[in-house]
């Protein structure tokens, strides 16, 4: 589809699904050369909006590796609330461990910010953050991005997982918010 509509809004084709695919592959090839030696580590998917591109990375990952889930929040509509809430916690023990934080899209970095604090709390021994999209010029974090499948301008987007409101997560190809508001 080159055009799709969510609620009050209008998204064109952004990246269609092969290109995803590509730029999914090149972020794992980098994973298992990066962490093929490291005893087993986890997989951090930060749910709702990374579980496409966990799913699709975790099929190009070839060594041993454990995944779990978090949920956090910070968004409502096309915003960040500024604000991260933890909806489902961490469930499995990190001390002494590489973990992997894995994100659909990396904007302000107040969710990267917060799960690397948890995480270092919880003794993990290092961590990592591996995003599929990631907007250079709105982060202002110091935790830095270790492997981002496509660095985006500051738009907003739809599709392979992320949402608007809650819609738009079923898509395999990415949208952006279209200009022209006319049906």
């Amino acid at each position: 589809m080159k055009r799709i509509k969510l609620h009050d809004k209008y998204f064109r084709l952004y990246m269609p699904h092969r290109q995803i695919e590509e730029s999914v592959q090149k972020v794992a090839d980098r994973l298992n050369k990066d962490l093929s030696g490291k005893d087993t580590p986890i997989f951090l998917s930060v749910l709702n909006g990374s579980f496409m591109f966990t799913a699709s990375l975790m099929q190009k990952i070839n060594f041993q590796c454990d995944i779990v889930f978090i949920k956090l929040a910070s968004y409502c509509g096309t915003q960040s609330t500024g604000e991260v809430r933890q909806i489902m916690g961490l469930t499995t023990d990190v001390k002494g461990k590489t973990v992997v934080i894995v994100e659909d899209i990396v904007d302000t970095g107040n969710t990267i910010e917060k799960l690397d604090e948890i995480l270092r709390k919880e003794g993990a021994a290092e961590v990592k953050v591996c995003t599929l999209m990631f907007k250079p010029a709105s982060y202002n974090k110091s935790v830095p991005i270790d492997y981002a499948a496509n660095s985006i301008p500051n738009d907003f987007i739809v599709g392979f997982g992320l949402d608007y409101d809650q819609l738009g997560r079923q898509y395999k190809d990415i949208y952006v918010i279209d200009e022209n508001q006319n049906g």
